[in-house]
């Protein structure tokens, strides 16, 4: 999204039930998810991974500023929604950048979501054990 006279560009990406709001500006380098650091906020290095994998893609790491806003889910699910909001952002700012995205699966959204409990189930498709006497 590319609002009149703001010198940023948003992409917003949902995975799961997390949605990130993703705000990027040419800059530095800088990268901050929720006000931390991307590398503190997260642990795990598949995170991490995952986040960063559109800089990786399109060899942009240090030509942006990078600020992420990102609620719901767990850690895959925020990760997942970092990186749909990312491309799309990337994919805004210089068009070029679509064929790389693109060929990494990145601008791709991912549907998958939970599947609701039934009735008369213990969980979606979970039944009780059959007993034959």
């Amino acid at each position: 999204m590319v609002i009149a006279n703001d010198p940023y560009v948003w992409g917003t990406g949902r995975r799961k039930t997390s949605v990130a709001r993703v705000r990027i500006k040419a800059g530095t380098g800088q990268f901050t998810v929720n006000g931390k650091p991307v590398d503190e906020f997260f642990t795990t290095p598949e995170g991490r991974k995952a986040a960063k994998q559109p800089l990786t893609a399109t060899e942009a790491g240090s030509r942006y500023d990078i600020w992420v806003t990102v609620c719901g889910g767990g850690i895959t699910g925020q990760s997942g929604a970092v990186s749909l909001g990312l491309s799309r952002a990337l994919k805004l700012d210089n068009p070029g950048y679509e064929a790389a995205l693109r060929e990494n699966g990145l601008l791709t959204r991912d549907s998958r979501m939970i599947e609701r409990k039934k009735y008369g189930l213990h969980k979606a498709r979970r039944a009780t054990q059959f007993s034959k006497r």
